[in-house]
């Protein structure tokens, strides 16, 4: 597709063994960094889901996959700590402290474009980012796009037919690509590309309704188990894992109705083929680049926002209009069944602190990365990590990039020697928040809470899915991780912490995994609108 518009102290080995691609040319490394939206841990296959992800899966197993990635658990949270560097009760929501990756990235020689979703202050091209095509909104229609779509600064509304946001987004990533490698061969390329896939509303085009359809009719809690035994057969996680209960407020699959399975089974098999549809733009994207004889020198970086959505607000007014999962003006959401799936092997949602709210899949590849050793790496890193690790492959400092300016210290730290394996701090203190949601993760240790309800203590070394809390073992220890997180969250926000919310989330049962549970039936009218296949 195109846009009718023309674009206008790392140690010197290791600098060297980072910046060298198969084609044994030294220079900096193209970045592509590639952010989806509500996407859940276990969803690629090469984290143990059963969705056809080919293309992503050959970049997990040819480059690195983390395990222990953590993000802030929802889109505006995470954004801010992502594109600034800094924890984001300091760079606020719509990041208002702080530069941002674009300025950084330009800093360093870069060329830049961010694609997709923005969902922070103003517009990426008034904050470092050379070209946008995207939307500045949390959401939006994937077949007509909103008001708030941009080119460049221009207000975008030529949606022409068979528009689907994720393979635009696509299409403008290999148009700038093009155009820059024109331009100036010898400048790299930094692109921010922000699929708004799979968030609500689930939609998909057509052709792709029956991809998936019956395949879920085996329900979540059977889902969930066959992902967790993948996972261990990957090596995802350890042979001793242990699955947390079911939650309380969720019913077992036996007990929903044909109509309901029906439903449910639908929705998933959306959401599924929105995760595909990403794969299979990921796979153009690199067939691009290496066409274009680049991908021996690009970095990509792949992972989620947060954990998949737990609500079901627009069921009934989605059956009012006629509209069923993946339609055009539909708006459905994923619901506490499928997250539950979809977090495997951890508890809880996006919002929420604990695992299954805050770690996400982190895929890292370059083609000097491509030796028979598939590499899975379990040192735990945060979204402010990012940051530093480019500036660090820029061969740039942040001291250089924001001299002059009136900015906090970036909050994390560069991981670029483990591209290479090598060390890393794994005891520094990595902080969570939103809404009353808090959790504190240091060295092995790990508190929790929900919105304003006790702590919890775990030890993820053993217990990584936090089935045991050990608040009351550890007293000591909970008390000084508890005044550490006050501290934290008092340098960071300016006031001591005080609780602001209900506790919308722990009234409903089972230690915040009670969002509500009702699964919407398939009414008799549209169940033979996409019928599941017979064998």
């Amino acid at each position: 597709m195109k846009y009718n518009k023309p674009y206008p102290l790392i140690s010197f080995i290791t600098l060297l063994w980072l910046l060298t691609g198969l084609s044994g040319a030294t220079s900096k490394p193209n970045i592509i960094h590639i952010i989806v939206d509500d996407m859940g841990y276990s969803d690629l296959g090469c984290y143990g889901g059963e969705i056809e992800t080919p293309h992503l899966d050959r970049l997990g197993k040819e480059g690195i996959r983390f395990t222990q990635f953590y993000n802030c658990a929802k889109c505006e949270t995470t954004r801010a700590s992502l594109m600034s560097g800094l924890w984001w009760t300091e760079a606020k929501v719509g990041m208002k402290k702080g530069i941002t990756l674009g300025t950084a990235m330009q800093g360093a020689g870069y060329k830049t474009c961010a694609v997709g979703k923005w969902h922070l202050d103003g517009n990426p091209v008034d904050r470092g980012f050379d070209h946008y095509f995207g939307h500045l909104s949390g959401a939006a229609d994937f077949f007509r796009g909103n008001e708030s779509f941009r080119l460049d600064s221009e207000p975008y509304t030529d949606f022409p037919e068979g528009f689907y946001a994720t393979d635009a987004f696509t299409d403008y990533t290999i148009d700038f690509i093009r155009n820059s490698l024109e331009e100036d061969p010898a400048k790299p390329f930094f692109v921010y590309l922000a699929y708004n896939a799979p968030h609500n509303p689930l939609q998909i085009p057509e052709d792709d309704h029956l991809k998936y359809r019956g395949k879920y009719l085996k329900g979540y809690k059977q889902i969930r188990y066959d992902r967790y035994e993948r996972m261990i057969k990957l090596g995802i996680m350890p042979n001793n894992l242990a699955l947390p209960s079911h939650p309380e407020n969720l019913p077992d699959w036996e007990d929903l109705t044909p109509a309901q399975q029906d439903l449910e089974d639908l929705r998933m098999a959306v959401f599924a083929s929105m995760i595909d549809r990403i794969d299979q733009n990921v796979g153009k994207l690199v067939e691009q680049l290496e066409e274009l004889g680049v991908a021996d020198n690009t970095l990509i970086i792949f992972h989620s926002d947060n954990g998949t959505n737990p609500f079901v607000h627009a069921d009934q007014n989605n059956l009012k209009n006629g509209t069923l999962p993946g339609e055009r003006r539909s708006n459905w959401q994923l619901g506490v069944g499928w997250s539950y799936a979809s977090s495997t092997p951890f508890r809880l949602y996006k919002r929420n602190q604990h695992e299954g709210g805050i770690c996400s899949p982190l895929i890292v590849w370059h083609a000097s990365m491509l030796n028979p050793k598939a590499t899975i790496n379990r040192t735990p890193l945060h979204l402010v990590d990012i940051m530093p690790t480019y500036l660090e492959l820029g061969n740039q400092s942040y001291e250089e990039v924001t001299d002059g300016l009136e900015v906090p210290p970036l909050s994390g730290q560069s991981f670029a020697s483990l591209l290479q394996g090598g060390s890393f701090d794994t005891d520094r203190p990595l902080y969570f928040q939103f809404m009353d949601h808090r959790a504190l993760r240091l060295g092995d240790w790990k508190l929790a809470a929900v919105e304003d309800g006790p702590w919890e203590l775990y030890n993820l070394k053993s217990d990584r899915t936090e089935r045991n809390d050990l608040i009351h073992s550890y007293p000591e220890r909970a008390d000084q991780m508890i005044q550490l997180w006050h501290d934290w969250w008092e340098r960071t926000a300016g006031k001591p912490y005080k609780p602001r919310y209900t506790s919308f989330d722990r009234r409903m049962g089972d230690k915040g995994t009670g969002y509500p549970v009702n699964p919407t039936p398939m009414p008799e009218s549209l169940k033979d609108r996409y019928p599941v296949k017979k064998d």
